[in-house]
């Protein structure tokens, strides 16, 4: 018999709707410097790329960097560490397709840009963590998606193959990749995607977390 897939979620897009509590700490640390605001649509235009990526583009946005890039991140970290599960959830059927795919065997684990100190919080804070071998944050390995290698690296030091694998995400970052390490792809369509989604091409396209178990029954 064939050995199950290892299953590699993204996690803010993904698994959870952190939107809201990522956008108080943004505006929250914008104002602390004397910016204004950003509006929710324009916020989500800004997460993918790890919170150093998300903080260099919000202050860009709104008159460039108030002196060291290093300072206003840990602001934004305190902020955000304060208020990261206030509104944040996982999204419909999240939890029980998890219950569904451990019960059935599958190894999982969390790969994702943001920092592995919040990414364990939350999961830590939602009762996600119990589902998960391992999970890897943005800071990590010395790369993170879209590098290959932030993929491949979780999988080495879960004893994994990349032969036998798959990305589930909902960003450019996740498909690309998973593309980049030879993994079959699935893009959930409801998370933060920055790019059409038709110019993705991954594996598969859901809409649904919860027909995730349909695609890997495929596997």
């Amino acid at each position: 018999m064939t050995a199950r897939p290892t299953l590699l979620f993204d996690l803010d897009g993904t698994l959870i709707d952190s939107h809201p509590d990522i956008f108080n700490a943004l505006n929250a640390t914008l104002k602390k410097h004397g910016r204004e605001p950003v509006g929710a649509a324009e916020s989500k235009q800004l997460v993918g790329d790890g919170s150093r990526k998300l903080v260099e583009r919000a202050f860009e946005a709104t008159g460039g960097l108030v002196g060291d890039l290093d300072r206003l991140l840990a602001d934004f970290l305190e902020i955000y560490s304060a208020c990261a599960t206030d509104k944040t959830a996982p999204y419909p059927g999240v939890v029980g397709t998890l219950d569904r795919l451990l019960a059935d065997g599958y190894a999982m684990a969390v790969c994702t840009n943001k920092p592995i100190k919040p990414t364990l919080q939350i999961l830590d804070a939602m009762d996600l963590s119990r589902y998960f071998k391992d999970v890897a944050g943005g800071d990590s390995f010395a790369v993170r998606k879209p590098d290959p290698g932030h993929l491949t690296g979780l999988l080495d030091r879960m004893g994994k193959s990349s032969s036998n694998a798959i990305m589930i995400g909902d960003s450019e970052n996740d498909i690309l990749a998973g593309q980049a390490a030879n993994l079959p792809t699935i893009l959930l369509t409801f998370g933060y995607c920055r790019v059409p989604l038709e110019s993705l091409s991954p594996s598969h396209q859901l809409d649904d977390f919860r027909d995730i178990p349909d695609v890997l029954a495929r596997y």
